[in-house]
């Protein structure tokens, strides 16, 4: 039981990691937008929103075990031709 409350702590976990990656994103576009368009304080007020989704994410990521990657089954060879 603890298993699968872990598990699906770990997807509600993953799954807030990526809305906050999407929202940093939208964020950080919004952000360059503004300061392109020279309107630095409507950029500056969003600074304090990027800060704090980045301190979440960070907490949250840390939090998380590592996504390990599959293990490939057998290494594998190139053969090579045969020279005559």
């Amino acid at each position: 039981m603890t298993t699968s409350r872990n598990t699906d702590d770990a997807a509600a976990k993953r799954a807030r990691l990526g809305e906050l990656d999407a929202a940093l994103t939208r964020l950080r576009a919004q952000y360059d937008l503004l300061m392109n368009a020279f309107k630095f304080d409507e950029a500056r007020a969003l600074v304090a929103q990027i800060e704090a989704a980045e301190r979440e994410r960070a907490a949250l990521a840390e939090t998380l075990p590592p996504i390990s990657a599959p293990t490939p089954a057998a290494p594998y060879t190139v053969a090579r031709r045969r020279r005559r």
